[in-house]
């Protein structure tokens, strides 16, 4: 594929999908995207620490060509859009990228590109793990009780960006639908936002969770939603969520009720245990029972929140990762803003990016690498070698910046 402005590099092979899998050579070019703000501090740190990983991991046998693809302030400056088909086309012919933080106006101007993104290229499933890491400042008497994987659908629910702005002909439109054809009350001269969820997207989502719990023997898949009040668009995911489990995954999942009624509350081995919590309760039961939950699958919004208050509980955005993945594409991603405030001063926690990227390495297969960077990381933070964001919160820590942050994971890594 011919690119414009984008470079392949001289060596390294792409990456495919072969007979429904995916196919990973053992030099892939990936695509990665700097970022806007802190993207390029914190997107040069990350690199030097994956490729040092893989180094160490490997001995040379295994290395990642990396190919760097334009979104945002950067594209905007070369192609005059922030969001060009060149680099949509990219990140669907390298299949697996990464990417920093890009900046999105509030309230108008363009649509998130992250939004787009993940729509254009069907990246249905945004996946938030979310553990913590000894060392790391936490609000909690016990975060090592957190560790669970957010599994939020990614294409429907508000975010499908149906909506039109109070006064505009379109909303009169639809007002007048409503209230005449179907009867519906509610102020007039309203903005108005559609809610879509499927049963396709909403079980394929599960699916994915579902999937994940088994291969990764995680013991329990919860359903979060709002169907109390909700009962045709969330209520309809618990749903399908509980029939998908029954119709696909008979042999391996097992209901909350099940568990209690038929097995005295004791887990069958090989079994998950599919149950839902409705979204406000889980807030507090995040909180306060972290434990009791490994793998969640949840509509779109409710993911939002969901995923960025448990970040909190261990250390905040700051150091949280996340994947956009489809069926084989995937975009890995900081999952913070792109903190202008800080741009060029080589001061941002890089954590949240680093993780994206151990992410990616799972999902190359590279478990080996991945564990390079969780073991140097927690070495460092062990030792109180952290950015100013958690040494302002640790008594007796070593400021660093950006830069030396990842020197000091590199030199960790032996």
């Amino acid at each position: 594929m011919d690119y414009q402005y984008i470079r392949l590099p001289a060596s390294g092979e792409k990456i495919s999908v072969e007979d429904g899998k995916l196919h990973v050579p053992d030099d892939p070019i990936v695509g990665y995207v700097e970022g806007d703000g802190i993207g390029p501090d914190i997107t040069r740190a990350s690199l030097r620490v994956w490729d040092a990983a893989v180094a160490k991991a490997y001995g040379g046998s295994r290395k990642i060509h990396w190919c760097e693809l334009y979104l945002g302030e950067k594209a905007s400056t070369l192609y005059g859009n922030a969001f060009p088909d060149e680099a949509v086309n990219a990140l669907k012919d390298l299949v697996v990228s990464i990417k920093g933080p890009l900046t999105t106006p509030v309230g108008g101007g363009m649509r998130s590109i992250n939004v787009s993104l993940r729509q254009v290229l069907d990246l249905y499933a945004c996946v938030r793990p979310v553990r913590h890491f000894p060392g790391v400042p936490s609000p909690l008497r016990h975060p090592e009780a957190v560790d669970v994987v957010i599994f939020r659908e990614n294409t429907e629910d508000v975010y499908a960006g149906i909506e039109y702005p109070a006064g505009s002909p379109e909303a009169f439109k639809l007002e007048r639908f409503l209230k005449e054809e179907l009867k519906a009350e509610f102020q007039s001269g309203s903005a108005l936002g559609l809610k879509p969820v499927s049963e396709f997207g909403s079980k394929r989502l599960i699916r994915k969770a579902i999937r994940y719990a088994l291969d990764h023997g995680r013991k329990s898949v919860t359903l979060v939603h709002k169907g109390n009040i909700m009962k045709y668009t969330e209520g309809a995911f618990r749903n399908w969520g509980y029939e998908l489990a029954r119709t696909e995954f008979a042999d391996q999942t097992i209901t909350e009720d099940e568990l209690n009624s038929i097995h005295g509350g004791k887990q069958p081995d090989g079994k998950v245990v599919i149950k839902d919590r409705i979204a406000d309760i889980m807030f507090q039961q995040m909180l306060l029972r972290p434990a009791e939950f490994d793998v969640i699958a949840t509509p779109n919004l409710n993911g939002d929140y969901l995923s960025d208050a448990v970040a909190a509980e261990v250390g905040g955005v700051g150091i949280a990762p996340g994947g956009n993945i489809g069926d084989f594409i995937a975009v890995f991603e900081a999952t913070h803003g792109s903190a202008p405030k800080y741009a060029g001063q080589d001061k941002a926690n890089p954590g949240s990016l680093l993780f994206s990227g151990v992410m990616l390495l799972e999902y190359l297969g590279w478990q080996e690498a991945a564990n390079v960077v969780e073991a140097a990381y927690s070495a460092v933070v062990g030792k109180k070698i952290v950015t100013y964001d958690f040494a302002r919160q640790m008594d007796g820590a070593k400021e660093v910046k950006t830069s030396e942050f990842g020197d000091a994971l590199i030199e960790a890594m032996g």
